[in-house]
């Protein structure tokens, strides 16, 4: 199929095969979806969850060895001078079992949960994000989680103990093809017992160093195959496999991404994961929980930069006092420490709750996701500011001239992409949205459909009519009207009762958005990302006063060392808690006054105009010191004509 017809599919059918790899079922409880359907389900995240006394001292031991190894063998300014990750780097996690975190204990791995896992990246991620990236594109979306999850016991068996040892990449994106996947051109064609594939990925994190990888490849429909995206499990030892290129980036300067060609790779059959057509349910489902390693590293970014400030800020002195004694620095001292240890919480928060089980956590994922990728770059750049022009300067050149090393530039530089990997923010935006607004579109579907006949419109309205009947009066009042509700929680009581409030009204405001918009609202992209800023800030709010609650609590924290540890941050952790929501509750309220007052319309118009060069004359003036070249590389498949920088870690 040509690169152009590829570029045509339309709208629908983008759309279509979008909804169709989409999770629809609810089968447990869920605080994400309920927060948007104003629910305030808080017995859903409190008591704070805790890991069980086995897995906790697993998880301690083995952090208290990564912690020991980052320490003692990694040099990050190594990796960013050279922009590589050691060799003898990476041996030495794999002979520490970081590379099986995640894998079961009978197939090699260490048997860690989401928690652990999450605090070993923080540590990884703190010393070199690129070794976060490298321990978590092949444990979070390569082929441990896909085969965990969907794999046979057959393949289970023999990819897993090589998973434990090797690295993996999950290889889907395409030069033309990113969140739009009705587009995707990698081809595998049944041929005897074997799929042959063809196609080139781009942006393959692990994927120049891998030994296993797995493959998102369109198989076409014909006798005796149901056709679709579908998901393989590829060596590639095997033939006809070239890595073309090592991509290199502003930031993230040791992480091994490339651009992989694939012509005439015969895959066997009992490589593919689940059925033939399930390769975008798998890829999204195996999303669900892998987006928390974003997180993690953003956390880690936060820890530091609190650090970072706090030292910095009382050295440095300015007009006879230490700068951190000034307002406008000490509110950014603020601002980065609460949000570090909010950043913190929802981490934690939602890899327990993964952990256990009892709820389905797609949404508290991606908002964990969204909110820390968005809000560490904002902490990044704070520290920058805070710092001035030794922000601005490399560690290497402040280390050469004498004074301490601080990488600030290079951790806003590395922090920029969580913004874009994993689904951008634009797209999280509207896929959490097209999860929040499930409660309509099921009850109100045929409403808005264009294509529904007259009879079932009138059915769904006769439906939506009963729905929203017995939804809509939930909406009106509830505990957070009610001075004394949530009185467990002390000086945080005033905010639960805010979010709750909050909570109900961000419902009533999406009912009249879609009153007023119908299916016209999947358009107005700007309402729907505010809509899911405020629940991710009202999430936020509510992980932080459960955590806070745990930390001030005699059972101490709900990670880490004990009562007696010197980690137990004790009541201290109420007051961090309470600046929190007070900042956050600021920023609610700008969004929500967002929703109805803003100039998104005539924005889309103006944009539209620019695009058809109606201001073209704004750019003159000035030279385009970019490279020539395509926009696009092209994809079309065949054999490969450069060299393979592929290269393979024994």
């Amino acid at each position: 199929m040509s690169q152009r017809t590829h570029a045509h599919v339309d709208e629908r059918t983008a759309r279509k095969v979008a909804e169709e790899a989409r999770e629809t079922e609810w089968r447990l409880p869920s605080f994400g979806k309920q927060l948007f359907l104003g629910d305030f389900r808080l017995d859903l995240i409190h008591p704070h969850p805790r890991p069980a006394e086995e897995p906790r001292r697993r998880g301690e031991e083995f952090l208290a060895k990564l912690t020991e190894f980052c320490a003692a063998e990694i040099d990050p300014a190594v990796i960013e001078r050279e922009s590589r990750i050691p060799d003898d780097v990476i041996k030495g996690l794999r002979d520490l079992g970081a590379l099986g975190m995640k894998i079961p204990e009978k197939y090699g791995g260490l048997g860690l949960g989401q928690l652990y896992y999450g605090r070993a990246l923080m540590v990884a991620g703190s010393v070199s994000p690129a070794i976060g990236a490298l321990l978590s594109a092949h444990q979070s979306i390569g082929v441990p989680q896909p085969v965990k999850l969907f794999g046979t016991r057959e393949q289970q068996d023999a990819w897993l103990p090589r998973c434990a040892r090797e690295v993996s990449a999950f290889l889907l994106t395409e030069p033309d093809v990113g969140s739009d996947p009705a587009r995707l051109r990698a081809a595998a064609v049944p041929d005897g017992d074997d799929y042959v594939l063809n196609g080139v990925k781009l942006w393959t994190t692990n994927g120049v160093i891998a030994d296993l990888v797995v493959v998102m490849a369109r198989v076409p429909k014909s006798d005796g195959h149901r056709g679709g995206i579908s998901a393989f499990i590829v060596d590639m030892d095997t033939p006809g496999i070239t890595v073309e290129n090592r991509n290199a980036f502003m930031g993230l300067r040791g992480i091994e991404n490339g651009v992989t060609r694939f012509h005439d790779v015969r895959v066997p059959k009992a490589n593919l994961i689940g059925a033939e057509g399930a390769g975008l349910k798998i890829a999204l489902t195996t999303l669900n929980t892998g987006r928390l390693s974003l997180p993690a590293m953003c956390a880690a970014s936060g820890k530091w930069a609190t650090r970072i400030a706090r030292e910095w800020s009382k050295e440095r002195v300015q007009w006879g006092r230490p700068v951190g004694e000034h307002e406008a620095v000490s509110r950014k001292i603020a601002f980065i420490t609460a949000t570090a240890y909010a950043m913190e919480a929802m981490l934690d928060l939602s890899g327990q709750l993964a952990d256990d089980e009892r709820g389905d956590i797609r949404i508290e994922a991606a908002l964990a996701k969204l909110w820390s990728s968005e809000m560490a770059c904002r902490a990044a750049d704070e520290l920058v500011q805070l710092r001035g022009g030794r922000g601005y300067e490399t560690a290497e050149s402040l280390a050469a001239r004498g004074e301490r090393g601080v990488p600030a530039e290079q951790v806003l530089r590395d922090l920029r992409i969580n913004r874009i990997f994993e689904g951008s923010t634009e797209i999280m935006h509207l896929l959490i949205a097209r999860e929040a607004v499930d409660a309509h579109l099921s009850v109100a579907g045929d409403i808005i459909d264009p294509d529904a006949s007259t009879g079932e419109k009138a059915r769904a309205a006769a439906k939506a009519g009963g729905f929203y009947a017995r939804w809509l009066p939930t909406l009106v009042t509830g505990a957070g009207h009610r001075p004394n509700a949530y009185a467990e929680f002390g000086p945080l009581a005033r905010h639960l009762r805010y979010v709750e409030r909050a909570s109900r009204k961000l419902a009533r405001s999406i009912f009249y958005a879609a009153g007023r918009w119908q299916g016209g609202l999947e358009y107005r992209q700007g309402f729907l990302g505010r809509m899911v800023d405020i629940g991710a800030e009202l999430f936020a709010m509510s992980a932080v006063c459960v955590r806070a609650h745990a930390d001030a609590s005699a059972e101490g924290p709900p990670v880490g060392p004990g009562p007696d540890g010197a980690a137990a941050p004790g009541r201290s952790a109420l007051l961090l808690a309470d600046a929190f929501c007070r900042q956050a509750h600021v920023r609610v309220e700008e969004l929500f006054d967002g929703l109805w007052r803003n100039t998104d319309a005539m924005d889309v118009k103006l944009a539209r105009a620019v695009l058809a060069g109606d201001f073209a004359w704004v750019e003159e003036g000035v030279l385009d010191p970019s490279i020539p070249g395509p926009w696009i590389a092209s994809s079309e498949p065949g054999p490969s004509s450069r060299e393979d920088v592929h290269r393979t870690i024994r």
